[in-house]
């Protein structure tokens, strides 16, 4: 009030105080180009879309995997994380791939190696720089994140190396290690005498122990192979996806890999999901400062 009335002897403007807050700058404008190809005669599952903000150019990318089980979800199940990433001045891709049992375990992660090469090859002409990318994913999306991360094998075959991932961001996945989720999910339903599902994890990466190894990114995890940076999302309170994480955070350790395990709480699979973006969420500010170290750094 006082400061009203000395404005008001001042001859000023009331909407001259001095306290006065700056206006909040406005979310980007996003350029979104949907159902770009990846593959020759490409499936209606191998297309990505590509979030950019106006304007963009030479900026980092994210490159999405979304989740459902390998055998559901869609690419444009991205929620708040497109403008999120834009007003951080990212180029946003979301990348489909086919789904089981369409295709088998493999082809998913062929598809995704195939998805990150045309990211490469192409992300210039929309604002990106194909030489910082980050992968992220969620559930099974984070899965084949932290495989394409660790195994270097599938972007080898694409003509590419590890080199060109700055940071690997897995969101609340519990198949880091296929062998041991097997083993926890199976013993409990067995000591609470209930019926092993029909199409678990042991079927859907191809019910063979050598394959459950093979799929599992704690198995190719090694040092020198130049694998990037990795932040891990669990949900805290969760003990699987939690024994997942910290499994493949002590693996990424043990071989000298910089990684950070994050486990968010009060939240639950899909709300953790649907939060990345929101800017007092806990796991969204550990994302973002991980992104700006891991452009920062060496």
């Amino acid at each position: 009030m006082k400061q009203h009335v000395a404005l008001l002897l001042l001859g000023l403007p009331i909407l001259a105080q001095v306290n006065a807050q700056p206006a909040a700058s406005a979310p980007a404008k996003l350029i979104v180009q949907r159902d770009i190809p990846y593959a020759e005669r490409a499936d209606p599952r191998q297309k990505m879309d590509i979030y950019a903000p106006e304007g963009a150019k030479n900026l980092p990318v994210v490159f999405w995997i979304h989740g459902g089980g390998w055998q559901a979800g869609d690419k444009t199940n991205v929620m708040i994380k497109p403008q999120a990433f834009a007003d951080k001045r990212f180029v946003f891709v979301s990348t489909g791939y086919r789904l089981l049992t369409n295709v088998d375990m493999r082809a998913i992660f062929l598809d995704v190696a195939k998805s990150v090469r045309w990211v490469h090859d192409h992300i210039a002409d929309y604002g990106g720089d194909p030489k910082r990318m980050f992968v992220m994913g969620h559930s099974a999306g984070a899965q084949l994140a932290a495989l394409i991360c660790s195994d270097d094998r599938y972007l080898k075959a694409e003509g590419l190396s590890l080199d060109i991932i700055k940071g690997c961001v897995p969101v609340d996945g519990d198949t880091y290690d296929v062998p041991a989720i097997i083993w926890t999910v199976e013993t409990r339903l067995c000591v609470h005498e209930m019926p092993m599902p029909k199409f678990g994890h042991r079927v859907k990466f191809g019910n063979d122990p050598a394959k459950h190894r093979d799929y599992s990114a704690v198995s190719h995890v090694a040092k020198g192979k130049g694998i990037p940076p990795f932040l891990i999302l669990p949900v805290a309170d969760h003990p699987d996806v939690s024994a997942q994480a910290q499994r493949l955070g002590a693996v990424l350790k043990e071989a000298g890999v910089p990684n950070k395990v994050f486990g968010a709480k009060e939240t639950n699979h899909n709300k953790l999901n649907d939060n990345l973006g929101l800017p007092d969420d806990p796991a969204t500010k550990a994302l973002f400062e991980f992104v700006g170290e891991s452009l920062t750094g060496p």
